[in-house]
């Protein structure tokens, strides 16, 4: 489950920010996941608590913000939503697509105290 790593990665970046921006705690953070990601979200939330637990995100609530993904079909011109890699293009049915969004995950948004 690599979610685990995901949420271990997020604490270290809460710790730098908190040394960097001088914080003592985190009260709530927000995520924006892209569906091409990667991520099984409901793992990544039983993740979160088990490893901000006895961290100075210790019940920090936690938002997550489910993006859409993108595409630009190259054979109609168009950019288009997709709801997975390799699908046709929804408009002309043609698999020439480059994606152009939906593979995120990052941090958007810290509450701190």
């Amino acid at each position: 489950m690599h979610e685990m790593s995901i949420c271990e990665s997020i604490l270290n970046v809460l710790k730098d920010q908190a040394r960097e921006q001088n914080f003592d705690s985190v009260k709530r953070v927000c995520l924006e996941i892209g569906p091409l990601s990667g991520v099984e979200i409901e793992a990544l939330r039983f993740g979160f608590d088990v490893v901000m637990r006895d961290s100075i995100a210790d019940g920090a609530t936690l938002d997550i913000i489910e993006t859409e993904a993108a595409a630009f079909c190259f054979a109609c011109g168009k950019p288009v939503i997709i709801t997975a890699r390799y699908e046709p293009c929804p408009k002309c049915g043609s698999h020439q697509l480059q994606v152009t969004g939906g593979e995120e995950l990052r941090i958007k948004e810290l509450e701190v105290n």
